[in-house]
């Protein structure tokens, strides 16, 4: 209960960083349903943020300092996505965030950008 009224309270905040690059940004258009409504199994827009930290290379600790959330939230959160992408470690967590375009690399970026 408290990770939901602490996720809750910083999701309402604007993010608190953004990048100029597309690189290891959520896809959200390629997840969301066109009802507007979520699976059960789909990440939520908070997961899809961690994700993207995690992506980068950061850990709970840092993911936590970055988005002022305890390390217990960050680590509920990295715990949720593995769950629902059946990853049981977090390379992974990384490639099914791949094979499911919920990642793009910098490649992908970049032939999005010249298009």
């Amino acid at each position: 209960m408290l990770a939901e009224m602490d996720e809750n309270e910083v999701g309402n905040r604007e993010r608190l960083r953004t990048r100029g690059s597309n690189a290891g940004r959520p896809l959200s258009t390629d997840q969301a349903p066109t009802d507007g409504k979520r699976r059960p199994d789909d990440l939520t827009p908070r997961e899809l943020e961690i994700l993207r930290l995690i992506w980068e290379g950061h850990t709970n600790r840092s993911i936590a300092a970055c988005l002022r959330i305890s390390m217990k939230t960050a680590d509920s959160h990295r715990a949720n996505m593995m769950k629902k992408l059946r990853a049981s470690n977090i390379a992974q967590l990384l490639k099914a965030a791949l094979e499911r375009k919920l990642l793009q690399t910098d490649a992908r970026a970049r032939s999005r950008e010249s298009q």
